[in-house]
């Protein structure tokens, strides 16, 4: 069966990425681990490896080309003639009624902000050809003929003088998040305070029976938020057209602050892990965005997620959800009383207050399911 290999995420901001370079022509028959081509955003440059063997079906993206992230880049089979399935986009910029657009189509659409559902295709696939034609004949430029997006508000002007500036790639991922959130999710947030040290002495007591050098304590309490999904399936979930959304497998996002750069790195499929495993699998996840290559399956794709800003010693803070989750827990620093905050931002389409309340409290004791031994201090509530 024939598989995507798709554009990769630089960045948690990045919403789209410039094809540098694409060194693979269809027919070609890659390895697992070959360095095909190149991505860049503003700030930075990630080779794209090939991530299985097999042979290149088709190519949709070229050098010189702007790509979203998570965008097919070409296609992979076991077979050099196996079938390239059609996908059919949600994304406006990849639909067309008469057919799919081609690689150089795709681009002159986003540069235009053009709807290819208004665009005829003169054959199966919607052309660059197609979309001059349509434009001479219609007399429209790109923004006439553009159609404005549903979440789009317009805004006054600043009465200060200054000037309008185009937005890095950085920028408009974050402004793509923070809208869905504004425009989507029903948001709320709702915090209690705990005693941190029982804790702080559970991460001490894994650390020593593990020969860990470092505190596992934020991975040890992100994986018991992990476990909780398993028990609690509604913070696992999200609201699609008005209907509950249930997501089969936990994906546990985490937030790592490099430099400049804030990521949310996804660790996969941890209902199937122990403690051990989950620490491991985080532990590969922050290497990766440590050294900005990060593939795009750690960097997309979480259910729920685990944000701390305690290294900062902040005391409080209000994340914001990612696209398509219910729950993002917010952990920070203990305050001066001795006491530490554990709050949650959530989507009240799908939670209730009292749904977060029990995950915080659950949370805030540190049980570690398929830890080894039996030491469980004992918690504040």
């Amino acid at each position: 069966m024939a598989s995507p290999q798709t554009v990769p995420c630089v960045n948690i901001n990045d919403e789209f990425v410039q094809i540098v370079s694409l060194n693979v022509k269809q027919g070609d028959f890659v390895k697992n681990g070959d360095v095909v081509g190149t991505v860049e955003t503003d700030k930075s440059l990630i080779d794209v490896a090939v991530e299985q063997d097999g042979y290149v079906l088709r190519i949709d993206c070229a050098p010189e080309q702007k790509a979203r992230v998570g965008s097919v880049m070409f296609w992979l089979g076991a077979a050099a003639d196996e079938p390239v399935p059609e996908v059919i986009s949600t994304d406006a910029e990849a639909r067309n009624a008469a057919g799919r657009p081609t690689a150089k189509a795709r681009a002159m659409l986003k540069e235009l902000n053009l709807d290819p559902a208004r665009i005829p295709a003169s054959g199966e696939r919607l052309t660059a050809a197609d979309i001059e034609d349509w434009l001479a004949r219609t007399g429209k430029t790109g923004p006439a003929a553009a159609l404005p997006s549903p979440s789009t508000r317009t805004e006054d002007s600043p009465t200060v003088s200054g000037e309008l500036l185009e937005l890095s790639a950085e920028a408009a991922g974050m402004l793509h998040t923070v809208t869905w959130h504004r425009d989507h999710a029903a948001a709320a947030y709702l915090e209690l305070e705990y005693d941190p040290k029982p804790w702080e002495e559970l991460a001490a007591h894994y650390a020593t029976q593990q020969k860990l050098m470092l505190s596992p304590l934020l991975p040890l309490m992100a994986f018991r938020l992990a476990a909780l999904a398993r028990e609690r399936t509604l913070i696992n979930s999200t609201i699609v057209n008005a209907r509950r959304f249930q997501y089969r497998p936990v994906n546990l996002g985490f937030t790592v602050q490099v430099g400049e750069m804030l990521y949310l790195t996804v660790v996969r499929e941890t209902q199937d892990m122990d403690a051990g495993q989950f620490i491991a699998a985080l532990g590969e996840v922050q290497r990766h965005a440590m050294a900005h290559k990060l593939p795009p399956q750690e960097a997309s794709g979480a259910t729920l997620s685990f944000s701390s800003m305690a290294r900062w010693n902040v005391s409080r803070h209000i994340p914001i959800l990612p696209p398509q989750t219910s729950l993002i827990v917010a952990h920070a620093a203990p305050k001066t009383s001795g006491k530490a905050v554990l709050g949650a931002t959530y989507d009240h389409r799908v939670l209730t207050g009292f749904d977060v309340t029990q995950v915080l409290l659950a949370l805030s004791r540190p049980l570690i399911p398929g830890m080894t031994g039996t030491y469980h201090p004992e918690s504040t509530y």
